[in-house]
């Protein structure tokens, strides 16, 4: 007969073996315990020193946009905004007799003028006006025509055609209307022949017709004092109608139209208006690259919003 074997005899070995793996068991779980009663308040506390730090940089930030919202640039007075006027100090009714005033077409070309038109205070216009920007025609208007022009109270784009803006002290008679003159006439002028004459008339065409004395400066190649000269007898008596640009819905090749508005910025100013939405002043044109910003107020005078 068989002797039975019992399968729960072991020899030293394999009792060795078990007595090893229950130990590890054993201490696995006293690990796991312990591992799952140990405090874990530092986590909490990291946790709430990271959300003040958080907090505090958020206020930090805020505090840095807010400075750089309320910093101001030079800017034109006459294409102040609704925002731009309440950020300036501006009351609603100062802000509202300047947009009457633009309305019709008339800019303001001094700080004396701005005050005239707004009726601000004289301690907000001082507070105002050392961050205001006229173009650089409209300091010739205020010379003599020794320096060039007398001042003029206001540019108007009614029938006379902005005919103030660059008014001649030394003679009150105009031959012909600059929109109208012709290659011959020009000629007829010292320091000017057939290719500045050709070129001055290929400019009034490409702009559709001059709305400012002043834009015969713009010519390539024309010096100024022969644009005086120029000026002295010719000067815009009729200012043409011209369809104005919609900045924020025309194409790149729209806006290049414009003989001042180069294609390349013109797509910066359509890639700008994606980034950040449409322009709500003139004054933003400042901050495209490349932008002629030395001749944006003439510029303004063929765009719209």
């Amino acid at each position: 007969m068989k002797n039975y074997q019992s399968h729960f005899r072991f020899n030293k070995q394999e009792r060795s073996g078990i007595f090893y793996l229950l130990l590890i068991i054993v201490l696995l779980q006293i690990g796991y315990f312990v591992f799952k009663s140990f405090p874990r308040n530092a986590d909490g506390d990291t946790l709430l020193v990271d959300s003040a730090l958080q907090a505090q940089i958020d206020t930090l930030k805020g505090r840095a946009l807010r400075k750089e919202s309320n910093k101001t640039y030079p800017f034109n007075p006459n294409f102040i905004t609704d925002y731009k006027g309440y950020i300036l100090g501006m009351s609603v009714a100062e802000i509202d007799r300047l947009h009457a005033f633009r309305a019709g077409n008339n800019f303001v070309n001094s700080p004396e003028e701005f005050q005239q038109v707004t009726m601000v205070s004289d301690s907000l216009l001082r507070a105002m006006s050392p961050q205001f920007k006229f173009p650089e025609w409209t300091k010739k208007n205020r010379r003599s025509i020794s320096g060039t022009y007398e001042t003029s109270q206001t540019v108007r784009g009614d029938s006379d055609s902005f005919d103030s803006l660059a008014k001649d002290s030394s003679t009150d008679e105009v031959i012909a209307d600059l929109n109208s003159v012709t290659v011959e006439q020009l000629r007829a002028i010292n320091g000017i022949g057939e290719t500045l004459s050709t070129r001055i008339l290929k400019f009034r065409d490409r702009l559709g017709g001059f709305l400012v004395d002043e834009q015969l400066y713009d010519v390539y190649g024309l010096d100024p004092g022969v644009a005086d000269r120029v000026l002295r007898k010719y000067k815009v008596l009729n200012r043409p109608l011209v369809r104005k640009i919609n900045i924020n819905t025309s194409s790149a090749s729209e806006i290049s139209s414009l003989i001042y508005i180069k294609y390349a910025v013109a797509n910066e100013m359509v890639n700008y208006r994606n980034m950040n939405g449409s322009f709500s002043s003139l004054d933003e044109l400042r901050n495209i690259p490349d932008f002629p910003v030395e001749k944006i107020d003439r510029i303004a005078l063929y765009l719209s919003l």
